[in-house]
């Protein structure tokens, strides 16, 4: 095989999402000079962006003072705030919105289409970005440093033989390495285990977030309202909740989260979002409308205590790829841009990754996580007593001497017979979309059938015996896309992996019980096509 390719830079982002865009535009801001560079495994900037998302626009001020004459397509201030608890499939209350989440000042956004905006922004600033590339795996200098990023071979059959077209990926190196991937990164999973960057931590925690964007009927929307809801279809162990974002021209933003920490084999998180859009509180909005795009990913919820080591030689951690959402305001893209801002400037100033750990943890960003350090594994415990220890974080501001602790999602998972499936009192559905099938198509996911499979299960004799037996095959229940499916045949029972349905939410790789899922790159451009998510 030929010697690869290579390509040689300062610094390179992998990942442009907010924090990723922010790093770069802030380095270029204050070291033009640098060479700088993004790699982004979607087809284009903003593809496989997803989030709820109401932004704090203060970090935003911060990189771009002007961003308000020119704003993102997508950009809805907060006019209102409403919580209200589903007490059932009819029923509901509502409470004082907690000081975490008022939104005055805030705005709705999409922020997709904040991404697709900043990047133009990067580029007047002299900064490259790669979209359609995958950084496949890291790359290392003679001393064990992360040196770089290799790209993601292309034009590979299933079966690993090369394809007309093959095209072999090229190294790129850099002196830093910035790692910008979101929730559940492919490189950072591996270089967080590779260099014991979590080794003084907690587990990392994580949710299950899907959005769906409606366009409904006129005389519904009030654009710049933001609704939370908790309670039905989830029962009182299970902790998440809703989201309903007015936008403009008709548009309304819906979204459910599911923390990964549910105990239920049986529960399926997206069977639970399609049942909260039939409570009457939710129907009454989007009957008569249609979706215009759907989606799903991982959010990581672990907060302070899980926070890994944020440097190691060579690289850095950003953004979600460290884990810097704040659960309780249900926000982490001013946590990104901070991160980012942050980071830039530490390499700007001494040129690599080391002590950027100790200004992260120094820093306004680290403060606010560890405010608000106890409020997310207060509800381990249940709903009601995860309220009553949030109101108790929240008045006393986070003084109390102790941490609550985080456990690892995978390890809840109570087996069958052991957990009775609490009474659901879920209802007939007939609002779109009918079955995950159908949710796909609005996620708009494409991924060539001849490639290699992205979804490594290490055996999978596991899934129909001892899994079978002890689960029931959470898989087929907890991938919000169908991708995993026990069938029979002439040969006996099987594990089916329909990988080309894959939205990269990385919801199997973290709470497989087992832990025998590795979800990792399909190649560059492959993937969901969010619009305006």
């Amino acid at each position: 095989m030929s010697e690869r390719e290579t390509m040689e830079y300062d610094v390179i982002t992998v990942g442009a999402g907010p924090a990723g865009l922010a790093f770069a535009i802030r380095l270029k801001q204050l070291k033009p000079e640098l060479n700088v560079c993004v790699i982004e495994k979607a087809s284009t900037v903003g593809a496989q962006i997803l989030s709820g998302a109401v932004i704090e626009p203060e970090p935003l001020n911060a990189l771009l003072p002007e961003w308000g004459k020119n704003p993102p397509p997508i950009c809805v201030p907060v006019a209102e705030d409403e919580l209200w608890m589903l007490r059932d499939h009819e029923n509901a209350s509502k409470l004082p919105t907690p000081p975490q989440m008022h939104n005055h000042g805030n705005y709705i956004v999409s922020l997709g289409a904040l991404c697709a905006w900043l990047a133009p922004q990067a580029e007047a600033l002299g900064v490259d970005i790669f979209p359609g590339f995958a950084a496949a795996e890291p790359v290392f200098d003679d001393h064990g440093a992360v040196a770089g990023v290799r790209i993601g071979d292309m034009g590979v059959a299933r079966d690993g033989s090369e394809k007309p077209g093959y095209t072999q990926g090229i190294d790129i190196k850099a002196k830093v390495t910035v790692l910008a991937e979101g929730c559940r990164g492919h490189l950072s999973k591996q270089l967080i285990k590779k260099f014991a960057l979590d080794r003084d931590s907690d587990p990392q925690t994580y949710g299950i977030g899907m959005k769906e964007l409606w366009q409904v009927p006129e005389g519904r929307v009030t654009p710049g309202k933001v609704v939370h809801t908790l309670g039905w279809p989830l029962d009182p162990k299970t902790y998440g909740g809703s989201f309903i974002y007015h936008l403009d021209d008709n548009r309304v933003a819906i979204g459910f989260v599911a923390g990964l920490d549910y105990e239920d084999p049986n529960f399926s998180p997206f069977e639970a979002f399609q049942q909260l859009k039939h409570h009457p509180k939710v129907k009454a909005l989007l009957e008569g409308g249609q979706i215009l795009s759907g989606g799903a990913r991982a959010l990581v919820e672990g907060g302070y205590q899980s926070l890994p080591k944020t440097e190691m030689p060579g690289a850095m951690l950003i953004g979600d790829a460290a884990g810097l959402l704040n659960v309780p305001k249900i926000k982490g893209t001013h946590q990104a841009i901070r991160s980012g801002m942050l980071a830039a400037e530490h390499v700007a100033e001494h040129g690599s990754s080391e002590g950027f750990d100790r200004a992260l943890r120094e820093s306004a960003a680290v403060a606010e996580l560890k405010k608000v350090r106890n409020i997310r594994p207060g509800f381990h415990k249940g709903l009601w007593f995860g309220l009553f220890n949030a109101a108790w974080e929240t008045v006393t501001g986070g003084l109390s001497p102790w941490t609550l602790k985080n456990r690892a999602d995978w390890s809840s998972l109570h087996r069958l017979g052991q957990y009775e499936s609490p009474k659901r009192d879920y209802v007939d559905r007939d609002l779109p979309p009918r079955d995950r099938l159908a949710s796909v198509y609005f996620a708009a996911t494409e991924h060539d059938e001849d490639q290699p499979v992205h979804l490594k299960v290490s055996d999978t004799n596991v899934c129909i015996t001892q899994c079978a037996e002890e689960y029931g095959n959470p898989c087929t229940r907890f991938c919000p896309a169908n991708v995993y499916e026990i069938v029979e045949d002439e040969a006996g029972k099987r594990l089916q992996i329909n990988a080309a349905n894959c939205v990269h939410c990385k919801t199997c790789d973290i709470k497989d019980p087992y832990q025998i899922i590795d979800w990792v790159t399909p190649e560059g451009g492959s993937g969901p096509s969010y619009q305006n998510l």
